[in-house]
């Protein structure tokens, strides 16, 4: 098992530029502190040229014959350099690359989620790779690849410019595609303003998110701060005569008796259920007396007839 470094081994940056003391050569060729040649001299002279003025010699041709330099202040040219450096990073457009991958039988509604994925790395100028992955036998079919690609170009063709047409590579299809110039003038519009108010020290007329003065705030009166007379009564202080007594407060006599209360129309008199048990007593006896045949046919003939047989 390989054991981690603890620390860094590599040497640490150091500046190569060669000034004073550090250059070895011979003969150089000088250049004042005001831009003016004053020609070649040896080494140890021009570095008595320079600490004359109190400042340093700095080689700025190291490649010509004989070298160069220069008397300058080398800690303010470095720190001039460096702010320069700062101006050109800082206006310096970093261009980020996003990648989505889709399937070439990708469903309906995972292409609308990519798609809106997509749209928004557009929206925030940063380009996007597009990526279709092959498995298995699929890799067969490009043109369905190809197919999902440019339908994806066509419907962003608003945001989006196409910087790489799809190209196969192995079981990937790849294409690329940038932001359009109304993306990135949207940008530029969107910035322009806001610079234009840091300089002039004011606020846009159409930016409500900002306060207004404390003075212009005190000018109008608080619509809070209205009298207490102008108040109007509260609904629900009304005095308690006008109330409605409630429906549900009515007096007993008014309910009327409950459906279920009264009397089943569909109910026989006891003396209709005693007869119709006789009478099937009354069958059952003669039922008795006849043969099995005759019972069964009997059975199987309506009670009208057999009321009209006894």
């Amino acid at each position: 098992m390989p054991v981690p470094r603890r620390f860094d081994r590599r040497p640490p940056e150091r500046d190569t530029t060669r000034i004073n003391e550090r250059i070895r050569v011979p003969e150089v060729r000088l250049i004042d502190d005001e831009g003016q040649q004053v020609g070649i001299l040896k080494t140890p002279d021009a570095l008595r040229y320079a600490q004359e003025r109190d400042l340093d010699l700095v080689e700025v041709a190291a490649d010509a014959r004989p070298p160069v330099c220069r008397v300058l202040d080398y800690s303010k040219y470095k720190y001039e350099q460096a702010q320069k450096q700062k101006a050109a990073r800082k206006h310096q457009q970093q261009i980020t690359i996003r990648e989505i991958k889709f399937r070439p039988k990708i469903a309906q509604n995972d292409y609308d989620t990519k798609k809106g994925h997509v749209t928004r790395f557009l929206k925030h100028k940063d380009k996007v790779k597009i990526t279709i992955m092959f498995r298995g036998r699929e890799v067969t079919h490009p043109e369905r690849g190809v197919m999902l690609l440019e339908r994806l170009a066509e419907e962003l063709a608003e945001l989006a410019v196409v910087e790489q047409r799809p190209i196969q590579d192995g079981r990937n299809m790849t294409m690329m595609l940038g932001p359009s110039r109304a993306v990135l003038a949207e940008g530029a519009e969107a910035r322009a303003p806001a610079a234009d108010a840091s300089a002039d020290g004011k606020v846009p007329a159409g930016d409500a998110s900002v306060e207004r003065p404390a003075a212009e705030a005190d000018a109008k009166p608080a619509e809070d701060a209205r009298p207490a007379a102008d108040a109007r009564p509260a609904e629900d202080a009304r005095p308690a005569a006008d109330a409605r007594p409630a429906e549900d407060a009515r007096p007993a006599a008014d309910a009327r008796p409950a459906e279920d209360a009264r009397p089943a129309e569909d109910a026989r008199p006891a003396a209709a259920e005693a007869r119709a048990a006789d009478a099937r007593a009354a069958d059952a006896r003669a039922a008795g007396d006849r043969p099995a045949a005759a019972r069964r046919a009997a059975a199987r003939r309506p009670a009208a007839k057999r009321a009209a047989a006894r």
